[in-house]
């Protein structure tokens, strides 16, 4: 079968099981051209209920100006106020009022996806389809229907969302009056049905009893209406009471006709001359039950049935007050004459037909309960109704309408601990419960059957149930009982050694688990001018919401992200030393932490100008020999000469003096003068630099300074003389050609 998008195959030998359903094998669901056929048709008690309608053409009137304004009502009453002939009558009147017609529907023991189910069956033909909870209410949206609805239990939010999937149909449904009231907001309106009124009960007896009623019954019924608030169940029973009564009379009016011819009469006695009036005078030599009696006449009533009547009524008392229909009789308890005994409990009030079959009468089971022991009389009916299941001549309806029956024979049998047998039927019925889409019967013999494996530890059939509930909380949209089913299932398969069952349970899990984690398709809104994109957050899949991480895969995770981040970061820098500034000026960090800028262009060499090495002849100092060549500092900077002793590292040694940019200090010990330096320290204390300015970094080329003569170095590129000018002007760029670094004190300079 097809259950919304899932292909359903149902009671295969390693359990039922899910899968996508093919494009092509989806049903195409065709709309009905009126109202289809009652869903759930009572076939029992139309006289019964056509005589209930006394004193309710206003009622009537009222409840189908509501309807075919569109507005749905629900109505309230105690058992036995007559609120299924009320509806019926009101269904019967409304065919005219809605395009589609009247649909019948009992909502006994159905729950709202049950009912939903018989009102898309009602309305469309497409039989062994079961659409589910999202292809509903575009099914249902263009009905139009009166939806009349007996005996509702669901109530609240489920009962709210049957009305809204139908939003175009005008609902009329009965509920119990302990039942809760509609949510705030809700569509439906409440109207009370209340008891008959006094003439309405004197004719409901006389007419259900067929003759006038004596003055001394009108009394009785007059005290009966005051009792009971003039329910109508109750007169339907003091009809039959009065029909006992007449039925003892007749026997009376017999037993002296007899008499009679027979013996004759020694003595001639005045008799009425009218039959009737004999009939009468007999009547009253009977007792009248008292009105304590006629309030609660069940038991009363019980004891005068037929032995056939009485047998199928201890029956239905076994099996939880539900009555099987009359082709289960013979088998049960060997009556062929089912429909005689059937009509016969209905006239008597003792029960009603609900749902394609009957049931006690509200209250007959709590009195007749402690009076009439089931004993033995359901032994046998778990055999009777696994067989008959399975049969190939029954068909699906059949299955439906006795659902109840069904379950009520395996509460029979739990309660006389037969497990074995309540499991049997358990296993027999199921599939054929959902096939007849009939899933709130469904799980329920589920659970039962569960309970019977639990209690004769047969691990098998756990799994087995086990996995059967999965699926069913599966179809309904219920992923997390689905997944504790299915999980609990698996375990106890691989338990049991059932390895095909298991791979079964498994694949359900993979099944679900992959529609779980599919991320909804999100529309990207239009992004805004001049906006950047921002980060979307990412949908995390449900199974990994909650996964539980290894301890060691997770100090694993936090070791590769340290090491991808401190490779990052060591990325990052190496790359900024070798890039280099974009700017056309470079910095260089001076002795005492002051900043130094220079044109890049001030580092590259003029025509003609030569970086050597240190002389050979160079002093340990670090002074380059008179006229000789100097070699740049690591500073990178033309004259890296030292002045005081200072060390160069990592830029130009200034000599000490020049308190101010513009000023030049004279070299004690050579002479040579010092012109400002095209920057100075911050502060306005700066150093002067005998060249245009240090580098950014230190070249391979440069040494630094570490001779402790205070004289100035400098280069040119004029040949080595022993002859010192006696004062230099620095005034071109040194080389920035990179060297190999060499001995310290070597420095270079520009002629």
């Amino acid at each position: 079968m097809v259950s919304g998008s899932l292909l359903l195959t149902i009671g295969g030998p390693d359990g039922s099981e899910a899968r996508p359903c093919p494009e092509d094998w989806r049903p195409s669901p065709r709309r009905r051209g009126g109202a289809g056929a009652p869903a759930g048709a009572q076939r029992f008690g139309r006289a019964s209920a056509e005589a209930l309608l006394l004193d309710r053409e206003t009622e009537v009137a009222e409840l189908l100006r509501l309807l075919s304004e569109g507005r749905s009502v629900r109505l309230v009453g105690q058992p036995g106020s007559g609120r299924s002939a009320l509806l019926a009558a009101v269904g019967d009147a409304a065919a005219d009022i809605a395009p589609d017609g009247v649909v019948r529907l009992s909502g006994y023991r159905r729950t709202a996806q049950d009912l939903l189910q018989d009102l898309f069956a009602a309305t469309h033909h497409n039989p062994g389809y079961r659409p589910d909870h999202h292809q509903l209410p575009a099914l249902l949206a263009p009905v139009g229907a009166i939806v009349v609805i007996d005996d509702v239990e669901p109530s609240g939010e489920e009962l709210e969302e049957l009305l809204a999937t139908a939003p175009d149909c005008a609902f009329l449904i009965t509920v119990a009056p302990d039942s809760p009231p509609p949510v705030p907001g809700s569509r439906l309106e409440d109207r009370p049905v209340a008891g008959l009124s006094r003439p309405a009960c004197l004719g409901l007896v006389a007419r259900l009893a067929g003759r006038p009623l004596e003055e001394h019954e009108r009394s009785w019924v007059v005290d009966l209406w005051f009792e009971s608030e003039g329910l109508p169940l109750r007169f339907v029973q003091a009809a039959a009471l009065l029909r006992r009564r007449d039925a003892e009379v007749d026997g009376l009016v017999a037993a002296r006709q007899e008499r009679h011819s027979v013996f004759g009469l020694v003595n001639e006695l005045p008799e009425p001359e009218d039959p009737a009036e004999l009939e009468s005078e007999l009547r009253r030599t009977v007792r009248l039950p008292s009105v304590a009696e006629s309030a609660s006449p069940a038991v009363r009533l019980a004891e005068g049935l037929s032995e056939s009547a009485q047998a199928v009524l201890r029956l239905a008392v076994a099996f939880g007050g539900e009555l099987p229909t009359a082709p289960h009789l013979p088998a049960l308890i060997d009556e062929d004459l089912g429909e005689s005994v059937l009509r016969e409990l209905a006239d008597c009030g003792l029960s009603v037909p609900i749902g394609g079959h009957h049931r006690l009468s509200s209250g007959v089971l709590d009195l007749l309960a402690p009076h009439w022991a089931p004993g033995t009389v359901a032994h046998g009916a778990a055999r009777h109704f696994s067989w008959w299941v399975g049969h190939g001549s029954v068909d699906l309806g059949q299955i439906a309408a006795e659902a109840e029956v069904v379950i009520g024979a395996l509460l029979a049998d739990r309660a006389a601990g037969r497990w074995q047998e309540v499991l049997q039927l358990a296993r027999a019925a199921a599939p054929a419960l959902a096939l007849a889409l009939r899933w709130g019967a469904w799980e329920r013999v589920l659970e039962l059957g569960l309970e019977a494996a639990q209690s004769l530890g047969s691990t098998v059939d756990q799994a087995h149930f086990r996995q059967e509930l999965g699926v069913l909380a599966f179809c309904e949209g219920a992923p997390e009982r689905a997944r504790a089913e299915l999980e609990t299932a698996v375990t106890l398969r691989a338990a049991s050694g059932e390895a095909r069952g298991s791979a079964a349970a498994r694949r359900m899990l993979d099944l679900m688990r992959a529609q779980t984690v599919q991320l909804p398709v999100v529309e990207s809104a239009p992004e805004a001018d001049g906006r950047r994109p921002g980060i979307r957050a990412i949908a995390v899949p449900r199974r990994f919401r909650n996964a539980r991480v290894p301890e060691r895969t997770r100090r694993a995770v936090l070791a590769v992200g340290t090491a991808v981040l401190a490779l990052s970061v060591l990325g990052t820098a190496v790359g900024l030393s070798l890039a280099g500034s974009h700017s056309d000026r470079t910095r260089t960090v001076q002795p005492g932490g002051s900043l130094e800028e220079t044109p890049l262009t001030d580092n590259l060499p003029t025509a003609g100008s030569t970086t050597a090495g240190p002389h050979p002849s160079a002093p340990a100092g670090g002074r380059a020999p008179a006229g000789g060549t100097a070699v740049p500092g690591p500073g990178g900077t033309g004259a890296a000469g030292t002045k005081g002793g200072g060390t160069g590292h990592g830029g130009s040694h200034r000599p000490t003096g020049g308190d101010g940019p513009g000023t030049s200090a004279t070299d004690p010990s050579s002479g040579e003068t010092w012109g400002p330096s095209p920057t100075h320290r911050p502060g306005g204390g700066g150093t002067p630099s005998p060249t245009g300015g240090p580098s950014t970094g230190p070249s391979p080329d440069h040494s630094p300074d570490h001779s402790p003569d205070p004289g100035p170095s400098k280069s040119t590129s004029a040949p080595p003389t022993t002859d010192p000018s006696p004062t230099k002007s620095q005034t071109d760029p040194p080389s920035s050609a990179p060297s190999t670094p060499k001995t310290s004190g070597s420095a270079s300079g520009t002629p």
